[in-house]
């Protein structure tokens, strides 16, 4: 899709959700990240994530650069990954002598059995410890295509009760979601997390520019559905898988979609399965053919 059409069409619905993005590195992806540093606008936010092959050291270093690099660090804290209250002590304090616990992201994290006392994220929300370490603004996870392993009433009941949880602390929430790629499954989801009271901000998630092989697997890995359906709704051939995809259909269609009174406040976070430099060049590209 040419980026004349994204201009003519939703230039204003486009350049909102543009503005403000999120991304996603690793710990290992420092080098990356000072690869890309020169792109993203100062005080970007930057997840990085809680990876079971690397340690804590790698995850708070990583925290310290993008800090360092004069944007926001969000790093992750994965409740099945924690072995002991200890380590969740251990590891927000380490993040605070870097500068990185106002923000942070819960997960459940992906291990069948948790490795030691906290079952999920709204345990390590009830926890109390994140207003202890200066947490003030807290990122949960949100499934418009819904979760394989969770009922989606029960989806919806815990995030309600992070929502409270939350509050009840006087800590922030924002809502990130999974990627996706169908615009139509998330603005309804969207409009039905404003019916259940959740209010909060939603950074809707967005795979960066991609090999279509690389996007596949990534989908299948995270129960996203059919890879023809995935092909039709986000315009790629799958006859073509050598090619790379970018998430232009998916945002114009988003912005088509969105009410800003009805929907309230949603931007875009980018999983950088392409690159974290590649993922900033695009949006910097397409903020400038927007603008111009």
């Amino acid at each position: 899709m040419g980026l004349g059409r994204i201009k003519s069409e939703t230039s204003g619905q486009r350049t909102g959700l543009l503005r403000g993005f999120s991304l996603e590195m690793t710990g290992k992806d420092v080098q990356a990240l000072e690869e890309a540093a020169d792109l993203l606008p100062p005080g970007t936010r930057v997840n990085v994530t809680y990876l079971g092959n690397e340690d804590f050291t790698t995850r708070v270093n990583a925290a310290r650069v993008v800090r360092e690099r004069g944007l926001t660090p969000v790093p992750h804290l994965s409740a099945r990954r924690l072995r002991s209250k200890q380590e969740l002590e251990e590891f927000l304090a380490a993040l605070g002598e870097a500068g990185a616990t106002e923000e942070v992201c819960v997960v459940g994290g992906d291990l069948g059995e948790p490795a030691g006392p906290y079952e999920d994220s709204l345990a390590v929300i009830r926890s109390g410890l994140l207003p202890e370490y200066g947490v003030r603004q807290v990122s949960v996870a949100g499934y418009p295509e819904g979760h394989p392993h969770i009922a989606p009433h029960l989806l919806w009941r815990l995030l309600e009760e992070k929502h409270r949880a939350l509050r009840q602390q006087e800590i922030g929430m924002t809502v990130i979601t999974q990627f996706g790629f169908d615009s139509g499954l998330v603005v309804d989801w969207v409009g039905e997390a404003r019916d259940h009271g959740i209010g909060s901000p939603v950074r809707v998630g967005v795979p960066g520019p991609a090999g279509v092989k690389r996007l596949l697997r990534y989908a299948r890995r995270f129960g996203v559905k059919s890879s023809a359906g995935i092909a039709q709704k986000y315009g790629f051939s799958l006859t073509n898988l050598l090619g790379t995809a970018g998430p232009d259909r998916f945002i114009l269609s988003l912005g088509e979609r969105l009410d800003p009174v009805g929907h309230g406040e949603v931007l875009l976070h980018f999983y950088t399965f392409g690159g974290l430099r590649a993922t900033a060049q695009w949006v910097r590209d397409n903020e400038s053919a927007v603008a111009s």
